[in-house]
Formats: structure tokens, C-alpha cells, sequence
């Protein structure tokens, strides 16, 4: 029997309840209890004028925010539409059937004004991080770091040639992001991080680095870093930077230092891949944090020519000096000058050389030295560092290291695949930031969701 079209009629009264219809297994109930905003009004409480009309309430923004950072919402127009239809978002963002939305513009009047002036997603992140410590999921025994590159919003039809000039005051006076771009030109993380000029500098968004890092089309992008626990790949820091080498391994020392300063975590031991195996970095970590380096040394001393690598001569360190294949020494000076000269050069190394006369008469000269008239073995002022961590590299716990290590690719992973941050929508260094404090913290959210589905004694059982 055919069945008929039911004639909706209205009722006079309603009664609906939001909690009954969010399902039990959702995310956002998952989340929500590990979402702790008691703390942002005070926060904010400077930055707001004591007259004129009340405000957007910036909880209902963190949380959408929130919302749309969790599940991949990369666009505030929709993710306002999003939250408007959706039960359980609205459930989750405490506005009941017939709260209003706010407007999509909202939200960019507030990140670049009073939520940038007071750092507030920086404190959002960090409140996220604490809430993983007193959970138990953070065991700072073991961290490991990793940068990844995110395309920024920026095309190649709209950039410059490097050596091109390009007045960027005057662009400056109509774009956020060339304002930004020329008030980090000092800093080390951005324009100080290197003085080698792009091929292309992006008009729209300049502080984007033109790379082709990825074996692939060349595009404008920045790098962001991560700075986690191994234990349950929680993101204990998340920076910022130009993506080059040099501003990813500033970027790795930067959060290292905050996390031991807002969390007091004191990590023995830090994972990484040869990008941050640099003989500075390795004597950083050591000397100035006492922290293991479980990182392959950066190095480019082998020989592709067939003559003695600098693996093949033997420090001898009472007498501080090299011993070549055939048993002479290499020293810092083979004769006294009557002027001294420096031992140590600008770049940071040690030049040890061989006797002129040794080297005349040694048969093994046409495969050690064959186009100078004796050896030279550069030596950093930082090798006793590399040296800790070449001897690192021969352990087992190297080998779980390296295999640990890979927990920060995952996540990049994650934050590619699932929650769509494969590419910027928010322009300058400062936009950059905001996506990704947001994206960490979306992401340790969902860790504390995963790993406590029932709440923190899940944990102890």
C-alpha cells in the first residue's frame, strides 16, 4: 500500500532538548571536556572598552573556532553556516536552538585586533598543553622536532624578481601583510635568517619563502615546527617561520627554551633529522641544555675522489692532533710565527696540518694529498659535540629515537589530510601563527579526546 505525504501540522509548544539529540560517541562531546575557557575574559578584560555595546562573546568564537579547526572547516563564511544547521556544533558552542550566529566578519575583526594584541591563541595552545601535562600524556623525557611546509596564499603572477626593487612602504600602506613583512625583517626567524635573496618575492604576502623544497612546482610557502613529546606525540610547541634551514633550526632552539620556561620540561634527550645535525646547533643543545642529541651530523667531509676522507685520519686527543694513515701527525702549527696567528677562523674551525716534509716523502700521498704540497684536516670548535653525537648514532636508543621521530611526520600528516591545512587562508607572519596555534591545538584536543575517551581514568586503567 502506497504511503502518503504527512501534512506537517504545527504545535503550539515544543519540547527539544539539545544534550538528548548530540550522540554519545561524537567528537565535539569528546572534546568538550578537555575545552577549558574559564580563563578568557579575564584575559581579554584589557582589551575590551568598559561602555558602549555589549560584544560578540569571545568564548562562542574560541569555540567555533575550535569547531571548525577540529573537523576541517577551512572557511569562516561556511563554518558559520556550518554551526548555524548543525546540532551538535551549536550544542558544543553553547548557543541552544535559537541563539544567533555571528557574522563571519567578526572573527577577522577580532583576530587582527584584541585576540592578536593579547596573544590570546598563543594561550590557547599553551592551555591545551597544560591540560595534556596533568593528564599524564606528556612524559618530557624524550621530544622530538620537525618542520613542514604549508603553501601560502600567494601566486606567482602576482610576485617580483628577486633583485627587482619594489617599493613596499607605499604597499605597506594599504596591506596588513607588507606591514607585517617589513616589522620582521630583523628578526631571526624571518628576514634575519638568511641574506641569501629569494628568485621571487610575493607582493601579496612577502614574508612567504619562494622554495621548491619538495622536489616538485616551486611556490611561496611557510614552515610550520613542531616541538613534541614522544610518548603520545602530544605538540608541546608550535613556531612559526620563513621556510628555509637556517630560520627551522632558530625556530626548533626558540621552542625548546619557551616550553622549559612555561612548563618547566626538561627534556634528556631530542630527536631530529640531519637539517638540525649542524655542528652549532648540536653544541647548543649540549653544552647550553644538557639535552642528548639523537640527530645525524651534518656532514660533508667524505671524499668522492678516491683520497682519505677526514674519517680516515684519528683525533688523538691529549696531543690534539690528527693521525694520518701512515702514522704522522697533523698539528695546529707545524712552526712558530713571529706574529701568532689565529687558531680558529670566522666560520669556526681549526685547520690541523701536516708536514710539508712527511708528506714529500709518504708513498700514500698520490691518495691523501695529491694536488697540495701537504694535508689539511678542518676541525669544528664544536666537534666534541658532534663527536657525542656520532658515538649517539651507534646506540639502540638511536634506533627507537629514529623510529619515534616519526610520529612528528604523522602529525603533519594529520594536519594535511584531515584537517585540511594543506594551504593558508590568512596572509603575513601574524596570520601564520594564528592557523597554526590553531591547528595544534585542534590537534592536542583530539589526542586528549583519542587517548581519555572516558575520561582521565582511562588512562590509570
Amino acid at each position: 500500500m502506497m504511503g502518503e505525504r504527512t501534512v506537517i501540522q504545527e504545535a503550539l509548544f515544543y519540547e527539544f532538548s539539545l544534550e538528548r539529540h548530540v550522540p554519545a560517541g561524537h567528537l565535539v562531546r569528546a572534546v568538550d571536556r578537555f575545552v577549558d575557557l574559564s580563563g578568557i575574559r579575564a584575559h581579554l578584560r584589557p582589551f575590551y572598552s568598559e561602555t558602549g555595546r555589549p560584544s560578540i562573546d569571545p568564548e562562542l568564537m574560541i569555540r567555533m573556532l575550535l569547531v571548525g579547526y577540529c573537523f576541517g572547516i577551512r572557511s569562516e563564511r561556511r563554518l558559520c553556516e556550518e554551526v548555524h544547521v548543525n546540532l551538535a556544533y551549536r550544542w558544543f558552542c553553547r548557543l541552544g536552538l535559537e541563539g544567533d550566529v555571528p557574522d563571519h566578519s567578526t572573527f577577522s575583526k577580532n583576530r587582527h585586533g584584541r585576540f592578536r594584541d593579547s596573544d590570546l591563541l598563543r594561550e590557547l595552545f599553551e592551555t591545551t598543553v597544560r591540560r595534556c601535562v596533568e593528564e599524564g600524556l606528556v612524559g618530557g623525557e624524550g621530544f622530538a622536532v620537525d618542520a613542514s611546509l604549508i603553501k601560502a596564499d600567494a601566486n606567482k603572477q602576482r610576485s617580483a624578481d628577486g633583485s627587482e626593487t619594489v617599493d613596499w612602504a607605499t604597499l605597506a600602506e594599504t596591506r596588513r601583510s607588507v606591514r607585517e613583512y617589513l616589522d620582521t625583517l630583523d628578526e631571526a626567524a624571518w628576514g634575519a635568517a638568511s641574506e641569501v635573496k629569494p628568485k621571487f618575492v610575493s607582493k601579496s604576502d612577502p614574508a612567504a619563502q619562494w622554495t621548491g623544497a619538495l622536489k616538485g612546482h616551486a611556490f611561496f610557502a611557510y614552515a610550520t615546527n613542531y616541538l613534541i613529546d614522544l610518548d603520545h606525540a602530544v605538540i608541546v610547541d608550535v613556531e612559526a617561520c620563513r621556510a628555509i634551514r637556517q630560520a627551522e633550526v632558530g625556530a626548533a632552539r626558540t621552542m625548546i627554551e619557551r616550553t622549559q620556561d612555561r612548563f618547566d620540561l626538561w627534556p634528556a634527550r631530542l630527536a631530529a633529522d640531519s637539517a638540525y645535525g649542524s655542528a652549532e646547533n648540536l653544541a647548543w643543545l649540549v653544552h647550553e641544555r644538557g639535552i642528548e642529541p639523537h640527530i645525524p651530523v651534518f656532514d660533508k667531509s667524505e671524499r668522492q675522489d678516491g683520497t682519505f676522507s677526514r674519517s680516515d685520519f684519528t683525533y688523538d686527543r691529549n696531543a690534539d692532533a690528527y693521525v694520518c694513515p701512515a702514522g704522522k701527525l697533523l698539528r695546529q702549527r707545524q712552526k712558530a710565527y713571529r706574529t701568532p696567528r689565529p687558531l680558529v677562523d670566522d666560520d669556526g674551525m681549526m685547520r690541523y696540518r701536516a708536514s710539508k716534509l712527511d708528506c714529500e716523502a709518504c708513498s700514500l700521498k698520490p691518495r691523501c694529498c695529491p694536488n697540495t704540497p701537504a694535508r689539511k684536516i678542518p676541525r669544528s670548535i664544536h666537534e666534541g659535540a658532534r663527536d657525542m653525537a656520532r658515538d649517539i648514532a651507534a646506540t639502540d636508543d638511536y634506533v627507537t629515537s629514529r623510529r619515534q621521530r616519526k610520529k612528528v611526520e604523522m602529525l603533519f600528516a594529520h594536519l594535511k589530510r584531515i584537517l585540511r591545512l594543506d594551504r593558508l587562508r590568512l596572509r603575513g607572519p601574524n596570520g601564520a601563527r594564528d592557523e597554526f596555534h590553531l591547528a595544534a591545538a585542534a590537534q592536542n584536543l583530539r589526542k586528549l579526546a583519542k587517548l581519555l575517551p572516558n575520561g582521565p581514568q582511562a588512562m590509570a586503567a
